[in-house]
């Protein structure tokens, strides 16, 4: 079986960047942060960037948006206790769901250390059910849409 590897992304791959504190739990026995924690570094991101736009009252919206699907590849080691930077970018905006890029980089470096996906589907909040992309949450993902890619 062969993969071909992808593509190192690079701070113009992204349209918005939020900065994650690493934890000291993060590191494990090899003096890196673990490979699941890069998943925590996704999810804050997105779920961060979604309730300072408005589009995400974690108590009270009649929608939310659940993971369906996440990938990741990873290119240098980081490390407590330094921040990271994750870049987000939208790749595929549908009717129910989105597909964000996600770069996460060493503060102030120019290439991603590791980057992947997130995928979110809306959901009525009471039965988990799809429904279509609130306009509110529409219109902030638009921002996320870059053109030229």
């Amino acid at each position: 079986m062969t993969s071909r590897r992808p593509v190192r992304t690079s701070r113009a791959d992204y349209a918005q960047f939020r900065t994650v504190p690493t934890r000291w739990m993060d590191n494990d026995v090899y003096g890196h942060v673990n490979n699941v924690s890069y998943y925590s570094f996704f999810d804050t991101a997105v779920n961060g960037f979604l309730i300072e736009g408005g589009a995400l009252d974690i108590e009270a919206s009649p929608v939310v948006s659940l993971v369906v699907e996440t990938g990741c590849v990873y290119f240098e080691s980081l490390a407590f206790p330094e921040p990271v930077e994750v870049g987000l970018a939208v790749d595929r905006l549908g009717g129910s769901s989105v597909r964000y890029r996600i770069g996460v980089f060493r503060r102030g470096g120019s290439e991603a250390a590791a980057q992947g996906h997130f995928v979110h589907v809306t959901v009525d909040r009471a039965t988990r059910r799809p429904v279509p992309l609130p306009e509110p949450l529409r219109a902030l993902l638009t921002g996320l849409v870059q053109q030229d890619r």
